[in-house]
């Protein structure tokens, strides 16, 4: 496996980022937004996007991926 060493969110090119954002966002403009630079994976935020995204390694990521799909993270968006 190699490493990649994180990348200092400043010092990336933006401009170059192709940012994808889910369907099922509604198009409101209040969005999470996902794209990769330097071997990263960026999150973003649609209604600042002037801001510096947070960048996590592809493997922080699935982990990630993986606990929302299996609904470890479901209790961060109850309304109770």
């Amino acid at each position: 496996m190699t490493h990649h060493p994180k990348p200092d969110p400043a010092c990336l090119d933006l401009t170059q980022v192709h940012w994808v954002v889910s369907s099922h966002s509604g198009g409101g403009g209040d969005c999470v937004m996902m794209g990769t630079a330097a071997g990263h994976v960026l999150i973003g935020d649609t209604k600042n996007p002037s801001h510096t995204p947070l960048v996590f390694t592809p493997s922080k990521i699935r982990s990630f991926l993986r606990g929302v799909r299996e609904g470890e993270l479901d209790h961060f968006t109850s309304t109770g």
